[in-house]
């Protein structure tokens, strides 16, 4: 039982290892940082940009800077999605 046990904690650290090492090299030396689904540092800054060129295209009445603003917001409210690597890796649709 014991053996089966090590097998299986193995397994996890490998594929923790290999989907978030930085998490993992932390964790090994005891001082664990968060996982990289919870890190949205860039994704705020992305917003706060998003938010000044948007701002910017409405006080100048710029139809394009409005646009950019907004797919700009559309891009860091996709970073935020914490299963965007999941749905990025994940095989064709099945057959019919």
């Amino acid at each position: 039982m014991a053996g089966s046990d090590d097998k299986r904690l193995g397994e996890i650290e490998s594929r923790l290892h290999g989907e978030d090492p930085r998490f993992a090299r932390a964790l090994g030396t005891g001082r664990p940082c968060r996982p990289r689904e919870y890190r949205h540092t860039r994704a705020w800054l992305l917003l706060a940009l998003a938010l000044a060129v948007l701002g910017t295209g409405i006080a100048l009445a710029h139809g394009l800077l409005i646009a950019t603003g907004l797919v700009l917001a559309g891009m860091a409210g996709e970073l935020f999605n914490p299963q965007r690597d999941a749905r990025r890796h994940r095989g064709p649709p099945p057959r019919s």
